[in-house]
């Protein structure tokens, strides 16, 4: 199992894994570029998706197929949409949850105020509406913390071709 990334051939099966968690899929297909996959030979296991806007970014679409939860790709999907937005300059990273707000902090993550979104993530679906008003709002910065130690990072994400 490998985690690599996303091609718009795999948006289906992204969009199917999306609707099973109840998570939003507007805007997806705009981000395949950032978005990576899990998979199994052929078949998807989960995914994790970075929205760039300059400096900031919205991790979104972190999702796992129920019978491969608690194995661990949550969080090396989740490390690896981090790295990926590190890499493409990303400082300050955020997200909307409504049922992972435990999950997060382990990457740094902390719930602020929406007020304190940046205002580059205006231009987000999910901030449009796609994710209720009642979920919460967290962040983290790429900036200050150290990349992840070689013991405990994922392999960076393989291009697909």
């Amino acid at each position: 199992m490998k985690i690599v990334t996303a091609t718009p051939s795999d948006l289906p099966d992204i969009v199917a894994l999306l609707k099973a968690a109840a998570l939003p899929v507007a805007g997806i297909e705009n981000h395949v570029e950032t978005t990576l996959v899990a998979r199994d030979s052929e078949r998807l296991l989960g995914c994790a998706a970075v929205e760039v806007y300059g400096q900031a970014g919205l991790l979104r679409s972190v999702a796992v197929e129920v019978e491969h939860r608690g194995e661990g790709w949550g969080e090396r999907l989740t490390k690896a949409a981090l790295e990926l937005a590190r890499n493409r300059g990303v400082r300050n990273i955020y997200l909307l949850t409504t049922t992972a707000s435990h999950f997060f902090p382990r990457f740094g993550f902390a719930a602020i105020p929406r007020s304190e979104l940046d205002p580059a993530l205006a231009q987000s679906e999910e901030l449009r509406g796609a994710c209720p008003a009642s979920a919460l709002a967290m962040r983290a910065s790429l900036s200050t913390s150290a990349p992840p130690s070689p013991q405990s990072s994922s392999p960076p994400p393989v291009p697909r071709r």
